[in-house]
């Protein structure tokens, strides 16, 4: 009978405006808040009684999931009033546990999607008796990430900062984001102020002869903390490329969640979610998108890796490549907006304003500001 800790408080500004209104583990991903693919698999793998650690928009995570009975587990909720770091925030998490001080604790971070074997980085744990071990993955560019290098039986050698030049770099190993501690190293973090586990707990408990281990493991891994890492962790699950007890439908090109409109001249590909309430108009295109509740896809749009928000819509022949549109805001007709792009939420563009190439002509919002500059030269 395994707890767990589940890192929840984070405020997602990376991925803003999408979580202006909404946690970033709240949002959906393949028709389901994220975390709920956590805490399916966690489930499966034993887990009991988690312990959600929140702080921004906290009560969200309550309404939603309430006591965890349909997960076919225990929540419990704790937040933070200030920030506290990842140790910090473990160590208050730590107050909603009920298991002793041998067993072992895994910790998430809410922002991880992976297909690792959590039973299995368990039982290691418990097996070797460590003190805390990790989910390791491999990167082919390790230089934005801390790196964690291991011996040949898996022992964690050092915490290495981001590297800045090329020698630095002795590893592609890097820290995954996934934990099993043993409950009494927990409970000897210090508590009530900022601590980060890796400066500082992870760095101490080696100095002292710790047991910490670094499992490498080469499933599915993406760090969902970006717009376009968002879309694609969504579009992998509806694929079927990692698993996820939580998905609502079979996996396959689309997912269309019910209560969505489906034109029968739309095309939907590549892993695209729609939303309930949700509407795709005919001729229209959208390719491993992610179009949440209520959103409107008019008409021949195009909209390709991209994020349309609740309420929003896309006019007639606008293309949408790579952008996030915030809740509530109105694309008109025959705008083209480019990767990278984001619209803030309940945000209007008229027809055509932005674009890539040449529009299809006409300029009706800007004749009264023409005249007044020109207003000369075109009465002539």
């Amino acid at each position: 009978m395994t707890q767990a800790i589940m890192l929840v408080g984070g405020q997602g500004t990376r991925l803003r405006p999408l979580t202006t209104h909404t946690p970033k583990p709240m949002l959906p991903v393949a028709g389901v808040p994220f975390i709920a693919h956590q805490l399916a698999r966690a489930a499966a793998a034993g887990v009991t009684r988690v312990v959600l650690a929140t702080s921004y928009l906290a009560e969200v995570f309550e309404e939603h999931f309430a006591d965890g009975t349909p997960y076919g587990l225990e929540l419990v909720y704790l937040t933070e009033v200030e920030p506290l770091g990842t140790g910090g925030a473990i160590r208050n998490a730590a107050e909603g546990l009920t298991c002793g001080p041998d067993e072992p604790v895994l910790i998430f971070n809410g922002d991880i999607l992976s297909g690792l074997d959590i039973a299995a980085l368990r039982d290691g744990h418990v097996a070797a008796g460590a003190d805390v071990t990790l989910h390791l993955t491999r990167v082919e560019d390790p230089r934005a990430f801390g790196l964690v290098p291991t011996d040949e039986n898996g022992r964690v050698l050092e915490f290495l900062e981001k590297p800045e030049t090329p020698e630095q770099i002795v590893t592609d190993q890097i820290n995954a984001g996934c934990y099993v501690f043993t409950r009494s190293v927990i409970d000897r973090i210090p508590a009530g102020r900022v601590v980060s586990v890796e400066r500082e707990t992870f760095p101490e408990l080696l100095a002292t002869g710790a047991l910490v281990r670094g499992v490498v493991d080469t499933s599915y891994w993406l760090d969902l903390g970006t717009p376009a890492a968002f879309v694609r962790g969504s579009a992998d699950l509806v694929l079927g490329r990692v698993d996820s007890p939580a998905v609502p439908g079979p996996t396959g090109e689309a997912l269309v969640l019910s209560g969505a409109a489906i034109d029968p001249a739309a095309v939907l590909s590549s892993g695209t979610v729609v939303a309930d309430g949700a509407s795709v108009a005919a001729g229209a295109i959208v390719e491993g998108s992610v179009v949440l509740p209520g959103a409107v896809v008019a008409a021949d749009a195009v909209v390709k890796d991209s994020i349309v928000g609740a309420f929003a819509v896309i006019g007639e022949r606008t293309v949408v490549d790579g952008a996030v549109i915030g809740d509530g805001a109105v694309v008109e007709s025959d705008n083209e907006l480019p990767n990278g792009i984001r619209i803030a939420c309940g945000v209007r563009l008229p027809m055509g304003a932005v674009r890539t190439t040449a529009g299809p002509g006409g300029c009706p919002a800007g004749e009264t500001s023409a005249a007044a500059v020109h207003g000369s030269v075109l009465q002539k």
